[in-house]
């Protein structure tokens, strides 16, 4: 009996063994023969290859001793190369005779005698006497010299001296500080309640008293216009209800399969290959740590420093300085606020220029406006005429006969029976299975005709009850 597999079994061509693609236990060399390529393609024979004409990569080794002659080497032939002769310069020979050095503006320029120029200002003549010159400029005559006298210097003398006694090693903060107790400090922040004023609140603004009201036109207002109906009927035909008619027939006729739901009868199989293998194992919840409860220390902190406990304070006069103080020379005189400029300065009534705009050519109205345009003016209303189309009629060629609605579709198809791919199933009917290879094929045996009856009783009584 002739075993098949699963892609032979398939009729829909949508089934196909999972192939896998390395073998867990084994690995054959033969390859998966059971392939859609292998069913259709058909074997000829008495055909070969073509060989390929590609010479094979071949390393040939040294053969001999290697010739260091090119064909540049052996096609050449050395001349013998000399001097391209140069060219020999003629030897300069001056011509006899004298040379023309005239010119046209030699020729035609006229020579003048030219002296040379004169000023007319006189000369400066210096006078100079044998006599020294005595002088005295107005700042030795001015200037008086004063007697001054070198200023004593009050600045204390502030040079190091060092000290007689023994280094004691306590600073002033260690010998003044005096350890206290922590006290809170006194704040001298304000107060944030509001003061509440004990005057009446003036809510009268600067708009209420200045504000005068003045009294207000009443509003034109424009007389509607009352609505004048169409004395024509109005004609709600249009072209599409005009001209379409309609035409006699009668609706085509489906030949569409009826699209049935394909279902079977076998009970579903709720088992998976996860649900049948799947151990399952003891989980144990985490752990948690808990964490250390705090406790305070029960000791007095000390908050003595070491600075506290050992300064010493000392009674030190403050710093005199010896530079004397900067006094204002005040006068008793009234000041005076009089300038030259305040004397001299008038100052004029300044009137602001005008502005300079050009003359209006058109002349603004006064009067009010009645908002009536000139359409509105000498707009006659005139009776609407419909116009008559001249379009020629486009009735419809109507006739008797009953439409053909049959189609090539509907005479050519013949319907089938849907059948359901045995593959579809856990286990095809008619089918036992065998084994299954390496490469993830499944091989079934086709029963005989007896016991796939017996099969389909079976399964029928089951479907009943």
């Amino acid at each position: 009996m002739k075993r098949l597999c699963i892609c032979e079994i398939c009729s829909c061509g949508r089934h196909r063994c999972p192939h896998r693609p390395t073998a867990l236990y084994g690995k054959p060399n033969k390859t998966c023969v059971l392939t859609e390529y292998t069913e259709k393609y058909p074997a000829y024979g008495g055909y070969n290859p073509p060989q390929s004409l590609k010479p094979k990569p071949v390393n040939h080794g040294d053969q001999g001793r290697m010739d260091g002659t090119t064909t540049f080497k052996t096609d050449f032939i050395p001349y013998e190369v000399t001097r391209r002769p140069g060219k020999q310069q003629a030897e300069y020979k001056p011509k006899p005779g004298n040379i023309d050095l005239g010119t046209t503006y030699k020729q035609d320029y006229t020579l003048y005698e030219v002296h040379p120029f004169a000023p007319s200002r006189p000369r400066e003549r210096v006078r100079a006497t044998g006599h020294k010159m005595d002088t005295v400029p107005t700042y030795k005559e001015d200037f008086r010299q004063w007697e001054m006298c070198k200023r004593e210097l009050k600045k204390p003398d502030l040079s190091y001296h060092p000290p007689d006694a023994k280094f004691d090693g306590h600073t002033t903060f260690q010998d003044d500080f005096l350890t206290r107790g922590l006290a809170p400090r006194e704040s001298f922040k304000p107060s944030s309640s509001p003061k509440m004023s004990d005057a009446p609140f003036d809510c009268v603004t600067s708009n209420q008293q200045c504000y005068v009201p003045h009294p207000l036109e009443a509003r034109w207002v424009k007389a509607p216009e009352p609505y004048r109906p169409s004395s024509q009927p109005l004609q709600d035909l249009t072209t599409n209800r005009r001209d379409y008619q309609g035409l006699p027939g009668q609706l085509p006729q489906s030949y569409k399969p009826n699209p049935g739901k394909v279902t079977s009868d076998i009970p579903f199989q709720s088992s998976t290959e996860f649900t049948e293998r799947f151990q399952q194992w003891p989980v144990s919840l985490p752990q948690l740590r808990k964490s250390l409860q705090y406790v305070s220390p029960t000791e007095h902190m000390d908050m003595s420093t070491t600075s506290g406990a050992d300064y010493v304070r000392h009674n030190i006069q403050p710093f005199i300085s010896a530079k004397p103080f900067n006094r204002p020379n005040k006068s008793s005189a009234p000041f005076q606020v009089c300038t030259t400029m305040r004397d001299d300065y008038q100052p004029w009534e300044v009137k602001r220029q005008a502005m300079i705009k050009k003359p209006e050519e058109m002349e603004r109205a006064t009067g009010r406006m009645d908002h009536l345009s000139t359409f509105k003016a000498h707009f006659t209303p005139h009776e609407l005429q419909p116009s008559v189309s001249f379009k020629p009629a486009h009735a419809p060629m109507r006739t008797d006969a009953p439409l053909e609605g049959g189609t090539m579709y509907s005479t050519e198809f013949t319907p089938k029976r849907i059948s359901i791919c045995p593959a579809s199933y856990d286990s095809p009917p008619g089918f036992v299975f065998e084994d299954s290879d390496d490469r993830g094929h499944r091989f079934y045996r086709k029963l005989p005709s007896k016991d796939r009856n017996k099969m389909a009783a079976g399964m029928a009584v089951a479907v009943v009850s």
